[in-house]
């Protein structure tokens, strides 16, 4: 292989989204005629990255900073102390962080690893680009900028030679694989809820539900789900502050949709019943297990492909590679332009607009899709991480979640609904699903001494229950050292788990601390009930052994109820600050957006 058109691409990817952006940039590497794996970063033997030339790395952040599981082995080899400081020098590299502002840690892994590799003596190709999950639009505005000038300085550092040309940009870049259609008369069992079929992560447990409780009030704005599950004996380990990975199902109506829209398409001829047979293009993209064994274009649509997924950038870029229509070709054009980002925003990200209205929206673009281009126009589900609300020494055998059901109005007529939470809040009694337990952001303390302050509006209520349950039972907490602080709109709408915080209170074993914010004339959030507790807060952080943990929305709780603790120690001359707390453990966030 010419070793100068050789770029290595490595992710570092928990939930897959790194992973989709890392395939991203190996596809659009081919329009500068560059060869080379993408792989998980712990998948590359780490001994031979001193003999290449060019590595792109894209990796995401994870709980409070942590690195994804397939890059840990790699991560530490990286960190040795006795690593000489020139391994890298004949290597430029360049970095790519996914991650989210409202964390702490904000991209610290691609932070760190981005100044080790110089510390090694690697040569940064660009600036480390940091995307955030936080922005308008998403990570993507990192992202695109990013890649589009990472081309922009190879193809200045790297000019092509003997006569090679770069292929337009403008041109469809190749499918990641070859898809083969094979006719089938194979039924559909509509109503199967878990099929016998590759789809679903490997390795996962299967666990039955047991109960499916609204916790809120029937007039309450918001559906709350209570759901518990049951696990066979020892095959489930978790503690308090891990999470359940759910990978969740297309609804039948937007399967129904997609094949409605797939009618009209003149390359493929397909059926629910057709069967896909997928291969690899080329040994530099491997083929994931789920895809390694035959399925029906049927069962890809319900358990495969996210359906409900709001699209990027590229998407539009690649739906205008499709269709045959100048006025669509236009529109699709001035989406993928630094100039059109506004537009795009406000028909696509502002009204939650899914790739199926997308797909319905430009008709002679999905028309002439073509089959291998699916995999490229769909993302797969991505699995999603609940904070588990049991304690495994007091609900035997059981998990349980607290879902909030995400349902609200936009410009558009249909309502935008969750994926995930509406799977799951439509889940029966005896139904079977397939999860997983992950390590989770927050590691709460067992001692008898150590005071423990939890903030949990909302469901963010979920871990603090897990905890405060095993802390109860293993005698490591009382009244006296667990202080919860629960916000709602209304004491009798969503008092999520009202009936366990009582008895814990007239128990003796929780202080809990309210704050409903709709139940008077003046809003009391959280933040106001931790302000009149001042001084009993002061005492309780003053102990050596005070842990504060904050769990909820990433909108605008954590950072109120940050700055109610930041005031009570400047005020209060407190040797510790809240940044010392964060670094030391003593003071963990758990946001979501």
């Amino acid at each position: 292989m010419d070793n100068v058109r050789r770029l290595l691409i490595l992710y570092g990817s928990q939930t897959g989204c790194a992973q989709e952006v890392a395939e991203r940039i190996w596809r659009e590497s081919k329009w500068l005629h560059y060869s080379g794996p993408v792989i998980a970063i712990d998948d590359y033997p780490v001994e031979k990255l001193i003999f290449e030339k060019k590595i792109i790395f894209v990796c995401s952040t994870t709980g409070q900073g942590d690195q994804p599981d397939n890059m840990k082995t790699t991560w530490k080899f990286l960190l040795r102390k006795n690593l000489p400081s020139n391994s890298l020098t004949n290597v430029e590299f360049a970095v790519l962080g996914l991650g989210d502002s409202s964390y702490v840690k904000f991209n610290h892994v691609a932070k760190k690893l981005y100044r080790r590799l110089i510390q090694l003596g690697g040569k940064p190709l660009c600036d480390i680009g940091l995307a955030d999950d936080q922005h308008d639009i998403g990570a993507f505005a990192v992202i695109d900028p990013w890649i589009d000038n990472l081309w922009n300085v190879l193809t200045e550092k790297h000019p092509l030679t003997n006569g090679l040309m770069p292929l337009d940009r403008n041109s469809l870049p190749p499918p990641k694989w070859n898809v083969q259609c094979l006719s089938s008369n194979i039924p559909i069992h509509v109503n199967d809820k878990l099929p016998n079929n590759d789809l679903l992560k490997p390795n996962s447990t299967i666990v039955t539900c047991l109960s499916n409780t609204r916790t809120t009030a029937e007039n309450h704005f918001q559906d709350v789900r209570l759901l518990k599950f049951e696990y066979s004996e020892n095959s489930i380990n978790y503690s308090p502050g891990d999470v359940l990975m759910v990978r969740p199902v297309n609804s039948e109506t937007s399967v129904n949709t997609f094949f409605q829209l797939l009618n009209d398409n003149k390359n493929m001829k397909l059926n629910p019943t057709t069967i896909l047979n997928v291969t690899q293009c080329s040994d530099d993209m491997p083929l994931p297990y789920n895809l390694s064994k035959q399925f029906t274009l049927y069962q890809c649509a319900k358990y495969y492909w996210d359906l409900n997924i709001i699209p990027n950038r590229y998407t539009f870029q690649l739906l205008s590679y499709f269709t045959d229509n100048e006025l669509e070709k236009e529109k699709l054009m001035e989406f993928t332009t630094p100039e059109g980002q506004e537009e795009l925003y406000n028909y696509c990200n502002r009204p939650r607009r899914t790739i199926l209205e997308v797909l319905a929206d430009f008709p002679h673009a999905t028309a002439n899709l073509s089959v291998e281009y699916l995999f490229e126009i769909f993302s797969p589900i991505r699995p999603r991480a609940f904070s588990i609300a049991s304690a495994p020494s007091v609900h035997i055998n059981e998990i349980h979640l607290l879902v909030a059901v995400v349902s609200y109005k936009t410009k558009l007529l249909a309502k935008r609904i969750g994926l995930c939470s509406t799977w799951l809040a439509s889940l029966n009694i005896g139904d079977k699903i397939p999860v997983w337990i992950q390590k989770g952001t927050f590691q709460f303390p067992y001692s008898q001494s150590c005071n423990v302050i939890m903030i949990g509006p909302g469901t963010g209520v979920a871990p603090f229950r897990s905890f405060v349950y095993e802390a109860v039972t293993n005698k490591c907490g009382n009244a006296k050292t667990l202080h919860l602080y629960f916000g709602a709109r209304n004491r009798l709408g969503d008092f999520h788990c009202v009936n366990d915080w009582e008895k814990l209170v007239a128990d003796k074993k929780l202080s809990l601390f309210t704050a409903f914010s709709r139940d008077q004339d003046h809003k009391i959030y959280v933040q106001h009930i931790l302000e009149q507790n001042e001084e009993e807060l002061f005492k309780l952080l003053s102990n050596k052994e005070c842990y504060v943990f904050v769990a909820g929305n990433a909108k605008d709780m954590p950072t109120a109820v940050k700055n109610v603790f930041i005031n009570i120690l400047t005020k209060n001359k407190h040797l510790n600050t809240i940044d010392m707390m964060e670094t030391k453990g003593f003071y963990q966030t758990e946001t979501w957006s």
